[in-house]
């Protein structure tokens, strides 16, 4: 998945999450103030430009996950609908040598436009340069190489609007917990402008909005291998948490294993990001009570959109974001058509049934 992409610490990012401390609003990898993606459209004379222009691109993609898959498919949708042929596509394995590999490989096509996620922003100005310096466009999602400077090296970036994501987890967790009860708080414990941003918007819901809810416990998580051992230890020094909110999906099926483990049945998780084995456990009634997603095929849309335009004069934004989707049991079938843009999977239709 993508949060550990980049997990680095800069000037620009710290900057980003001062002004988002002090806005309480999303802000991106370099302090860039957000714009709704909905609000990049082309008109018919544009569309037909870049139709007329007989354009290519190619997707070199971090890793492939059920995330990136939906950024993908938006991507090949929206390029589909504006006459880009789709000439490359690759996984770099989450390698950064290798992504490096696959840029070169590409380049090979001629691409008009390459649309990317950078696996080290701090060292990806070498794996990019070729592309830039052959005058591609480039479209990136979540980061942007060290140095490069948008409209000059690239076309825009487009991500999550954080602050939601972060926001809606707190008004899940307080609906779960009738507005009250005691909170556990496992954020993720170094400088990923990403996840940073979704742990203090929650934060910052509980603590504002809620008065008789109180996060209880607070701990870090920096490896997500450790995610067990640090549920453990909280609910063992405080068996009596309402809910613990964990800082996105993976560690916190952890989490969920820990409770389970303990015989807990009461406490209520909440995270961030769609996954299989925590949506089945959620609708089964289990512990997990929301999952707030970002609407994915829509980063991949506004990504190719923004990066074809570009090629008709048309100047982007300098970072867009999308919406996102407090996805319940109720509420499955429809949050994960409008994040993932497909059904959920056989087994959490079967178990709502």
């Amino acid at each position: 998945m993508r949060i550990a992409s980049a997990i680095i610490t800069t000037v620009a990012s710290l900057l980003a999450m001062h002004a988002f401390a002090a806005e309480g609003v999303t802000t991106g990898p370099n302090g860039e103030k957000p714009v709704p993606a909905s609000s990049l459209t082309l008109t018919p004379a544009e569309e037909q430009q870049i139709k007329d222009g007989k354009f290519t691109a190619a997707l070199v993609w971090h890793e492939m996950s059920e995330y990136t898959n939906a950024v993908n498919a938006g991507a090949h949708d929206e390029f589909k609908r504006l006459g880009i042929e789709v000439v490359a596509q690759t996984d770099a394995g989450f390698d950064a040598a290798r992504q490096k590999a696959d840029i070169e490989t590409v380049m090979a096509k001629k691409p008009s436009i390459i649309l990317s996620l950078p696996v080290d922003p701090a060292t990806a100005a070498s794996v990019y340069d070729p592309a830039r310096q052959a005058g591609v466009k480039l479209g990136f999602v979540d980061n942007s190489p060290a140095g490069y400077k948008q409209g000059r090296d690239y076309v825009t970036i487009v991500s999550d609007d954080l602050f939601q994501m972060g926001n809606k987890a707190g008004i899940a967790m307080a609906e779960a917990l009738g507005k009250k009860g005691k909170v556990g708080y496992i954020f993720h414990d170094a400088d990923f402008y990403v996840t940073n941003q979704r742990d203090q918007a929650f934060k910052k819901t509980i603590e504002q909005d809620y008065p008789d809810m109180k996060i209880e416990a607070e701990a870090g998580m920096a490896d997500p291998a450790r995610s067990e051992d640090i549920a453990q230890a909280m609910i063992t020094q405080h068996p009596d948490l309402d809910g613990i909110y964990v800082t996105w999906a993976e560690p916190a099926l952890s989490v969920l294993s820990a409770l389970r483990g303990a015989g807990n049945t009461h406490t209520k998780i909440v995270t961030l990001d769609l996954n299989e084995p925590a949506a089945l456990d959620m609708v089964k009634g289990g512990n997990i009570a929301a999952l707030v997603a970002d609407e994915a095929y829509s980063i991949g849309v506004t990504l190719a959109r923004a990066s074809a335009v570009s090629l008709v004069g048309k100047k982007a934004e300098p970072f867009y974001a999308v919406d996102s989707i407090a996805v319940t049991k109720d509420t499955v079938k429809d949050g994960w058509k409008k994040s993932l843009n497909r059904d959920v999977p056989a087994a959490i239709a079967d178990a709502v049934k």
